[in-house]
């Protein structure tokens, strides 16, 4: 009998190995995943990601809130989402809340483009930005940036350095090509030290102009530098706002003759996937024409569902949750066929942007509401059972508009023509 224990004891420390050793394996093996082996790859679907759920900015998200997000978006096939900072915590802390993910479940995946926000001196202030020296800030953003991928290698897979900070529009804050030049050399040169993984690729992540795709006002030398010195460039392409900035595209009624509404919002659409393929191809043939040959990936994209500021009913009619999952499939339609990835414009509503208005569209960019309905992009998603047993502020996911198709088509419109375009702008 004694010898019957010892072997069962002997049986099931082996087996306590085995599965030690498999757990292990998985750790090991997702820490030699790599950005090369992510980007582009659609098993390793993007997303942008903010996790704020009030209209007050300083309420951070809690690690259970972070979590809960990142249970919903891993449901869904994200595996990479994108920040944006690291002078708030919620990128730290949703780097520790993925780390705990991944130790409770080692087939837990998700993995980060961590962002450094970058500005101009007196950016955000009453005086007036200078647009060629840098704020004081930016120091320590690279420095908080550098920290965090060290202490998470197997999660950090990209650097990010700046949003938008070089396009032109940016007023209150843009930077000249050389300071994310010196910053992105700062980063690869670390890497080339050993003090940051050779693996982690550097990028820009910037308006579709700012690439070069767009004025010969950005074709400088610093830009060309810079294109050679990041791993990939981060491309930012937003139809949904040209449709107001730059309606051409969007008022365009050749073809439309005869056509029924439905078919007029879906020729739109489909418009407004071409014109974020022109503006790639703008800037693929300008990175051609200086030489370079880097990667390039969508870094944000998105549509928003509801607005009462320029693409409402009074403007160019453009956001509704119907217009809104046309785009998303789209977009991942192109960018999956292309080999790109596509860090899609967001995952979940942020009330705190865009200032007092709870109707401006930057408020709805999301594909989940902050109370956790899925808008009808995710519909068959959640028909498909997908999110099941998980909630967003305690609430399941369910659906908008209680699942109804038509009564969201009621809030649907199409397009206008160029006659009441114009006589809208000038009411």
């Amino acid at each position: 009998m004694k010898n019957v224990l010892i072997l069962l004891l002997l049986l099931f420390l082996s087996s306590c190995n085995t599965s030690k050793k498999k757990s292990d394996n998985v750790v090991n093996e997702n820490e030699q995943i790599t950005a090369k082996d992510i980007l582009g790859n659609p098993e390793y679907l993007a997303m942008s990601y903010g996790g704020y759920r009030h209209p007050d900015h300083s309420i951070e998200p809690t690690n259970d809130e972070l979590k809960e997000d990142m249970k919903l978006l891993h449901a869904l096939g994200i595996r990479i989402i994108r920040t944006y900072k690291v002078h708030k915590p919620q990128a730290e802390n949703l780097l520790k809340a993925i780390s705990e993910l991944k130790q409770n479940d080692p087939s837990f995946e998700m993995y980060v483009m961590l962002g450094a926000w970058i500005d101009c001196k007196n950016a955000w202030t009453d005086k007036e930005p200078i647009h060629n020296i840098e704020s004081e800030a930016n120091k320590p953003q690279m420095e908080k940036v550098v920290k965090l991928a060290n202490q998470y290698p197997d999660i950090v897979k990209v650097i990010a350095v700046g949003n938008e900070a070089m396009v032109k529009w940016a007023t209150s804050y843009y930077v000249e090509p050389w300071i994310i030049l010196k910053w992105v050399n700062y980063l690869q040169d670390l890497k080339k030290e050993g003090k940051l993984p050779m693996s982690l690729w550097i990028t820009s992540s910037d308006n579709f102009a700012s690439w070069g795709g767009g004025g010969e006002e950005y074709h400088t030398e610093d830009l060309n530098t810079l294109i050679n010195a990041v791993d990939f460039i981060s491309m930012h392409t937003y139809p949904m706002h040209d449709t107001h900035y730059n309606p051409d595209f969007w008022l365009n009624p050749e073809g439309l003759e005869g056509k029924s509404e439905r078919e007029i919002i879906d020729i739109s659409m489909l418009r407004s996937k071409k014109y974020a393929i022109s503006q790639y191809e703008n800037v693929k043939k300008y990175m051609e024409s200086i030489g370079a040959d880097k990667p390039i990936h969508i870094g944000e994209t998105g549509w928003a569902s509801f607005s009462s500021d320029h693409f409402s009913p009074e403007g160019s009619r453009a956001c509704d949750e119907y217009k809104q999952a046309l785009y998303y499939k789209h977009m991942r339609d192109w960018t999956n066929e292309a080999g790109m990835s596509c860090f899609y414009f967001e995952g979940f509503d942020e009330p705190w942007k865009g200032g007092d208005d709870p109707g401006n569209s930057e408020k709805h960019f999301g594909l989940f509401t902050v109370d956790g309905k899925a808008k009808y992009a995710l519909w068959d998603e959640v028909d498909k059972g997908l999110f099941n047993g998980l909630t967003r502020n305690d609430n399941p996911i369910t659906k908008t508009y209680n699942g109804e198709k038509d009564a969201l088509m009621k809030e649907v419109q199409v397009p206008p023509t160029l006659k009441e375009w114009s006589v809208n702008q000038h009411e």
